[in-house]
């Protein structure tokens, strides 16, 4: 840094200097600085900055574009409309043995008609109303069965599955004299098991029915049959949803009255293995044992037997009732 010190001060082209600093030769002022470099360019004063300007012409062009063009599709489609009208109505009596159950083996016909316990307690009636505007297959088997029109039927058969605040189940395929449905011979070929349609509707609430498929415990050998034709189904007892069955299996139809009846059947003791039992059982399965899926068909059993003592079509005065989801 260089000091100045208080000077004269004499004008010449450069501005003004210290009388010590000119010395004058031909006419002309001879500036001599030895501490100032005059030669360095002057500060220039600072400008204010000047904000750059956005709206060019090719952003008004696209701007105006932009607002000519109509707006982009959603990227997810709108969920189809979902007929629920209510078009059958079935009932199931459900009854209780609080002794012994077992079907007498007799011909498939006259088994049905036969009681397989001797002091039965009729627990009450259910009636279900079915949407067969949007599954019409899946209802039309299921109504079959309900009347025996299908050569099989649910009369006198377990409800061989409860799992409480969930789902109950009924309907598997076995031996009937262990209370288990007859493969049934007359049902038409069920194509909305592959359609992605009939599996948009959703557990979200107490008493919904749908056919079991993610829930199917069949036997295998009655499943590999070429003719076999799933008539297993569940019923939510609540008191939440079950979103875990969502998008796996088909709902068809849903509890008109009853409720009382399904909460009753829910609050049953089941069978519940020890931990122990169901670490053998998988391995047990892991191994290739066939007994293991055997034994977890025991699983979450009622203690006392609970079957459908009858079943069969409501005829009603309209066919087509109001939709009963929202």
């Amino acid at each position: 840094m260089f000091g100045l010190q208080s000077a004269t001060l004499v004008p010449n082209p450069h501005g003004l200097l210290p009388r010590h600093l000119h010395q004058h030769c031909d006419g002309h002022y001879l500036t001599i600085l030895s501490a100032v470099n005059v030669n360095s360019p002057a500060p220039r004063p600072s400008l204010p900055t000047r904000k750059p300007n956005f709206a060019t012409r090719r952003s008004l062009l696209f701007l105006s574009t932009a607002l000519s063009l109509p707006p982009p599709p959603s990227s997810a489609a709108d969920p189809p409309v979902l007929d629920t009208t209510i078009t059958d109505r079935v009932f199931l009596d459900v009854s209780i043995c609080p002794t012994f159950f077992r079907v007498q083996p007799q011909p498939q016909e006259q088994a049905q008609d036969l009681s397989p316990c001797t002091d039965s307690e009729l627990m009450g009636r259910v009636v279900l109303g079915l949407y067969g505007k949007l599954v019409p297959i899946t209802v039309s088997n299921f109504k079959a069965m309900c009347t025996g029109s299908a050569g099989s039927s649910y009369k006198n058969t377990l409800v061989h599955k409860v799992l409480p605040g969930q789902f109950l189940v009924a309907g598997r395929q076995g031996r009937r004299e262990k209370g288990e449905v007859a493969p049934p011979l007359r049902l038409a070929r069920n194509t909305e098991t592959v359609e992605s349609r009939a599996f948009m509707l959703e557990h979200s609430r107490p008493g919904v029915v749908s056919l079991c498929l993610a829930e199917n415990d069949d036997d295998d050998e009655i499943k590999l049959d070429p003719d076999y034709h799933n008539v297993e189904f569940l019923i939510t007892t609540g008191p939440g949803p079950c979103p875990q069955l969502d998008g796996k299996n088909i709902v068809f139809g849903t509890v008109l009255e009853g409720m009382d009846v399904v909460r009753a059947i829910a609050s049953t003791p089941t069978y519940k293995p020890a931990e122990r039992i169901r670490q053998l059982n998988d391995l047990a399965e892991f191994l290739g044992d066939e007994r293991a899926q055997n034994a977890r068909a025991l699983w979450n059993r009622p203690l006392k037997p609970i079957y459908i003592s009858d079943c069969g079509e409501l005829q009603v005065a309209k066919p087509s009732l109001s939709p009963s989801l929202p």
